[in-house]
Parts: structure tokens; C-alpha cells; sequence
């Protein structure tokens, strides 16, 4: 065989180097969407065990979106924390926590629901707040529900194929209703990148508060929005604009956004929480940690910086960002302990 030219040889090289080259772009493009929407594909959420057992579960921006409003939706019903637990289960099973449009035969949704079976339309099915209440309200009609098994309660309203599969998922579940429903503080955290959504800013945290707890959770909360000014905001009705562009502007508390600048156009929703207006059966302290986590677990979705809550501070970051003391004492302390959460959005 003839040996190569010096001019195939160079042409053999530039082939290869080209392809090195593109390999690098690629993968450097695949990291860039992976950053930018939050790294949807694989976890960048987790929730830990309130009891220190080390027990924790890992999870995406989109399931902890379904998944906060599975708990909003139950304990907006009243539903203890048992049902939620049921709920998420459930949906871990049947979707992975994922809105799919597609299933078996019909199937629907986050938890696989079929309209030929009454579940619904398949518009109001992939709603996730709908799916999660139709889903409450048969698990409502299962006598005893909080004390069966959690195979058998589900399997009562799902009628699956398969009922045992639910129990595997018991345990992440558990963790997530607990944080869900605010019952263990501060265990929910997320990286909080940006996902690849336009709907920023306080309206769109109040739309989505709105959709997952009702309009009570900010008329009757009085949920206030600050626009960057030195003074506490006004109350601002639910549905109105709310506020201006606030960029170049620190936001309500006064303090640097997570750039580390001063304003850079954070806003922050101020939701008061007192005994008053906690759903039934959660006390005012535990409302505030379901509303923070909620926020949390919107963070990509909505572009939250920042959720502070009873002198707990989370902050968006590059890695999973824990919650921290806000390192304000004294006076103020009484204040935040009594319940008011801070929203802030700055993208």
C-alpha cells in the first residue's frame, strides 16, 4: 500500500482537529442550556429530613414546580399532610412528577387521569392544580385514607394496574410533603438558575400564587410589593401591576440582589402570614415555611433571587443553595418570626 502524501496527512489533521471542535462546541452548548434553563434535565433541587437522618431526595426545577402545587392544592382543601403524602406518590409513579400529554390508552397529566373515565376534559386534566384537586376529591371519599397503607389508599382512587408500585415512592414523598406543607423548615433548597421562561417579575409570583393557593393567599394577606423604594411598600390589590421597573434599585429590605449589586432590578412580594389567614389546620409559622418553600421550588420557573422567611434567608446560586440566618437580630426578629415571606425576583 502506497504510503499517504504530506497533503492527505494535513488533510487527515485538519478532519480530526474539526471534529475535536465540534465536539467541544457541542458540549459547550449543551452546558450553557443546562445553565441557563436551569439545568432541567437532570436535579437541581433537593429536600433533606427535618429529623437529622440524613434522609434526602433529589429532584428537577419542573417536578419541584408539580410537586409544590400538589401540596398547595391539598391544604388549600383543608387536606392533611397524609394526603399530600398520597398525592406525590402518586404523581412520582404515575409521571414522575412530569405534566406529560400522553399515556396509556388516555391517560393524562401529572397523575395519568382519563377523560373517557370522568377525570375531566384533557385541557382541565393538564392543569396541574385541577389534576391535583379532582385527585383530592376522591381520595376525600376513601374511608379511613389517612390510616391505609399508602398502596392501598392510592390504589382507591387510581385503580392502577400496578398498585404496589406506589410504595417505593413513600419515602421521597414523605420528605416533600413535609417541607411542602411547611412542617419541616428550611429543607427545601434549589440552585435557582433561570429557567427558559418569560413570566419574571412580582405579577408573575402572584399569578402563581394565585394558582396554587387561590386568591385569598394575596387579598387577604394583604401581599404587598415593593418597588426598591427606602419606605414599606403599600398593600397592592391582587391583579394589579403592582409596580414599576425598579431596575438600577435595591429592593424593599434594602439589600444587595444575589449579583452582589444593589438593586439590579429585584423586586420583592411581601406576604404577610398570621394566624388568620394560615390554611386550616397549619398554624401561622408553618404557612410562612410552606409559602417560602413554594418559592423555592419556583425559583427557576419564576427567576426568584431571593425568599426570606423567619430570619432564614435562601438565595439563588450557581450550586444548591442552602438557607442561611439573615444575620439581622435584634427587633426585627419578633417580627419575621411572626410570619411575613419575601419574594424577591430580579430577572
Amino acid at each position: 500500500m502506497p504510503e499517504p502524501s504530506p497533503t492527505s496527512k494535513r488533510r487527515g489533521r485538519l478532519v480530526r482537529i474539526g471534529a475535536a471542535v465540534a465536539v467541544l462546541l457541542a458540549l459547550a452548548g449543551y452546558l450553557s442550556v443546562q445553565y441557563l434553563t436551569g439545568g432541567t434535565g437532570g436535579p437541581g433541587c433537593k429536600v433533606v429530613s427535618g429529623k437529622g437522618d440524613g434522609a434526602s431526595y433529589e429532584f428537577t426545577p419542573e417536578q419541584g414546580v408539580n410537586a409544590a402545587t400538589i401540596a398547595a392544592v391539598g391544604t388549600g382543601r383543608g387536606m392533611p399532610e397524609r394526603a399530600v403524602t398520597i398525592a406525590l406518590a402518586t404523581a412520582l409513579q404515575e409521571s414522575g412528577l412530569h405534566n406529560i400529554q400522553h399515556g396509556d390508552r388516555d391517560s393524562l397529566g401529572l397523575f395519568q387521569q382519563r377523560p373517557s373515565q370522568g377525570w375531566g376534559t384533557p385541557k382541565e386534566i393538564m392543569d396541574p392544580a385541577y389534576a391535583a384537586g379532582i385527585f383530592y376529591a376522591h381520595l376525600a371519599k376513601v374511608p379511613g385514607y389517612t390510616r391505609l397503607p399508602l398502596t392501598v389508599a392510592a390504589q382507591r382512587v387510581q385503580r392502577s394496574g400496578f398498585p404496589q408500585a406506589y410504595a417505593k415512592h413513600e419515602p421521597d414523598a414523605t420528605l416533600l410533603a413535609a417541607a411542602l406543607t411547611g412542617r419541616a423548615a428550611a429543607t427545601l433548597t434549589c440552585q435557582g438558575r433561570p429557567g427558559a421562561t418569560r413570566t419574571t417579575g412580582p405579577d408573575a409570583v402572584r399569578a402563581a400564587l394565585m394558582r396554587d393557593f387561590g386568591r385569598d393567599v394575596v387579598q387577604e394577606a394583604g401581599a404587598e410589593v415593593g418597588d426598591g423604594g427606602g419606605s414599606s411598600p403599600a398593600p397592592t390589590p391582587a391583579g394589579s401591576s403592582g409596580t414599576s421597573d425598579s431596575s438600577g434599585t435595591s429592593d424593599s429590605s434594602g439589600t444587595p440582589d444575589s449579583s452582589g449589586t444593589s438593586g439590579a432590578g429585584g423586586r420583592t412580594v411581601t406576604l404577610p402570614v398570621s394566624a388568620g389567614t394560615a390554611a386550616a389546620g397549619i398554624g401561622a409559622r408553618q404557612r410562612g415555611w410552606q409559602l417560602a418553600h413554594w418559592a423555592v421550588a419556583n425559583a427557576s420557573a419564576l427567576h426568584i433571587d431571593r425568599v426570606s422567611y423567619a430570619g432564614r434567608e435562601w438565595t439563588a446560586g450557581i450550586t444548591d443553595s442552602p438557607w442561611r440566618s439573615d444575620g439581622a437580630g435584634g427587633a426585627g426578629g419578633a417580627e419575621r418570626d411572626a410570619g411575613a415571606v419575601r419574594i424577591t425576583t430580579g430577572r
